[in-house]
């Protein structure tokens, strides 16, 4: 009987599977706001590029998660100044969540974040993202004050590495 396993990995932003789970991500975070499923026309180029040329070395990266060798989670880290980097777009597709994936993608995106040279990670999330905010406060994230501003923007963490 062969186990299960999780693989996490650096990848390009643009690859079939990153886009993919960039796109269910958007769908996930959005439809709730939303309170609705997203209709195919409403996923837009801006809304699934932007901000991706920061996911990239030297300032940034991307993992995607595969479980069983299916691309199943994915998360990215940002470099903002000589100390910080935040993390965004961290998401476990919902067939692949209560397996230990969680976990192991905020290990792997703190440690992205250690390797680009920060000592502390930020992010920022909805109050309504209820198992985002149980998963931050599990890896030791606590409220800090707003450190960005947007439209979807409701609580702010932060954690020393």
């Amino acid at each position: 009987m062969t186990r299960m396993t999780w693989i996490f990995s650096p990848e390009r932003v643009d690859t079939p599977d990153a886009t993919s789970l960039r796109r269910d991500y958007f769908g996930d975070v959005a439809g709730r706001y939303f309170q609705r499923v997203l209709a195919e026309d409403e996923y837009d180029e801006e809304m699934l590029s932007e901000g991706l040329d920061r996911l990239a070395p030297p300032s940034g990266g991307f993992l995607v998660g595969r479980y069983g060798g299916k691309a199943a989670a994915c998360g990215g880290v940002i470099l903002l100044d000589a100390e910080r980097a935040e993390l965004t777009r961290v998401f476990v597709r919902h067939a692949f969540r209560g397996l230990g994936g969680a976990d192991l993608l905020m290990t792997g995106l703190e440690d992205a974040a250690r390797t680009l040279g920060a000592r502390r990670t930020v992010l920022n999330t909805r109050l309504d993202l209820v198992e985002a905010r149980a998963l931050y406060a599990r890896h030791g994230y606590q409220e800090i004050p707003a450190y960005c501003t947007g439209p979807y923007m409701e609580i702010w963490y932060g954690k020393e590495l």
